[in-house]
């Protein structure tokens, strides 16, 4: 009977094997399919990175990693992963920035669209199947991989942060969204990569889609897992005072675009549309 048992687990924990090497291939496959890479911008995350990449190459091996200046040990963790593409910089200048050319480099090898994550932990690896199935329904769009920042363990600024972002993004754009902050997000770069930006820091992430939605890109909220660690646990990089007064700064500058550029030009290509229509 003993023996049986064991034979029986052992059977069902060959198939279940079987069926994740199934599942990881048919999602690589995907990935290649749909022209998708993964980017990693990391800057000092060297206690989450190595468990980061790790859990993102059972989905796809197409990861770039951007180390933006780095002083912890990420340079000796990286150094473990010569199969993937990396960029490397001495000087820490911002995630933005990191991102940017993480967006060129992967625009360079061939790639359509890029799924973006955080290195602190905070991003669920297997929410990446949530993007891309969006994607693949939704072709050509951004797709944001939406939290719940009720959640008793998001901390209150970052809650506070993401409503402020929301209330502006629906002000310059006109559309609602749940999670205008998160990182977690699938760019079009193809079809982004006619439009300028000029932020490098944090606030490039609201900048992007911003931009994306005034040049036509439609906005997809997909919702995601999260996790915030306990407060002494937490690695965080956001300066509140200086990376919300740059955002602050941004804001009113894009307010500013919105009003005395977008809106006229969207409401002259609604009146020259409708004057085609019924000419």
């Amino acid at each position: 009977m003993v023996d049986l048992r064991w034979r029986i687990k052992l059977f069902l924990n060959f198939h279940l094997i079987t069926l994740c090497k199934m599942d990881s291939l048919s999602l690589q496959k995907t990935f290649n399919e749909n022209k998708c890479c993964v980017i990693l911008p990391t800057y000092n995350n060297q206690t989450t990175l190595k468990r980061v990449i790790d859990e993102v190459l059972e989905y796809t091996t197409n990861v770039i990693v951007i180390n933006d200046g780095s002083n912890d040990s990420t340079s000796e963790i990286l150094k473990s992963y010569p199969q993937l593409t990396q960029i490397n910089y001495e000087k820490n200048i911002g995630k933005g920035w990191a991102l940017r050319q993480g967006f060129k480099k992967a625009l360079e090898l061939g790639y359509a669209s890029a799924i973006t994550m955080d290195t602190d932990g905070q991003h669920f690896p297997k929410d990446l199947k949530t993007l891309l199935i969006s994607n693949a329904k939704n072709p050509g769009c951004l797709i944001i991989g939406a939290r719940n920042m009720n959640q008793t363990s998001v901390p209150s600024k970052s809650s506070f942060g993401n409503k402020f972002s929301n209330f502006w993004f629906k002000i310059e754009t006109g559309y609602d969204m749940p999670d205008t902050q998160s990182g977690f997000r699938l760019y079009p770069i193809k079809e982004m990569r006619e439009i300028s930006f000029f932020t490098k820091k944090f606030e490039f992430e609201i900048e992007a889609i911003v931009r994306a939605a005034w040049s036509g890109i439609t906005i997809i909220p997909e919702p995601v897992s999260v996790f915030y660690p306990e407060k002494k646990d937490r690695v965080s990089h956001f300066r509140p005072f200086k990376d919300f007064t740059r955002i602050s700064i941004l804001n009113t500058i894009l307010v500013f675009i919105t009003f005395v550029y977008i809106k006229p030009r969207d409401l002259f290509r609604y009146v020259k549309k409708k004057t085609f229509l019924h000419s």
